[in-house]
Formats: structure tokens, C-alpha cells, sequence
């Protein structure tokens, strides 16, 4: 960062070439640093929540936004007491088929 500092200050007061070209180069290793230790960062959060129950947002599985919000398949199972009765008093009928 202070590298990058002091190339700006060269180019505003009319540095050479050189310099001016140096400091893409300095930026994208700054960005290559960053990257590296932004993703250490998230490996290590993603180590420390895989046994937590609940995730901070950012490491949760993306999916769609209707996926997310679908029911569960457990919530998908549940029955009323109203539906568990009609089922029981009017199982399915079975038919014999001529042949």
C-alpha cells in the first residue's frame, strides 16, 4: 500500500514512465494479496461453523431465492389432524379390472 502511495505521488508530480507503469503492476499484486487472504479468512470461518447449527449468511449454500424459501421436506410431511381423519375414514379404493 505505501509502495502504491508513493507512485501516485510520483505521477502527480509528473514522475517518470517507469514509474507510471509500475503502478498497474503494484495494484494487482495488492488485489493477488487480498484474494489469498480473503479466502484463508472464509476456509477458516467455513471450519469454524461446519458443526454450528445456524451459518452467517455468506457461507450458506446460494441455491435460488425460491429454493431457499421452499419447505423443508420434513415440513412437507406434515399432515393437519383434519387431513390425518379424511385419510383414515376415506383410504383410496381399489377396483378389480376385468381383462
Amino acid at each position: 500500500f505505501q509502495e502504491l502511495g508513493t507512485l501516485r505521488v510520483a505521477k502527480v508530480t509528473g514522475g517518470a514512465a517507469s514509474k507510471l507503469s509500475k503502478i498497474r503492476v503494484v495494484r494487482k499484486s495488492i488485489a493477488r494479496v487480498l484474494t489469498v487472504m480473503h479466502q484463508t479468512q472464509k476456509e477458516n470461518l467455513r471450519k469454524y461453523y461446519k458443526s454450528k447449527r445456524l451459518k452467517p449468511t455468506d457461507l450458506r449454500k446460494k441455491k435460488t431465492r425460491a429454493m431457499r424459501r421452499a419447505l423443508t421436506p420434513f415440513e412437507k410431511s406434515i399432515k393437519s389432524r383434519k387431513q390425518q381423519r379424511r385419510e383414515r375414514l376415506y383410504p383410496m379404493r381399489k377396483f378389480a379390472v376385468k381383462q
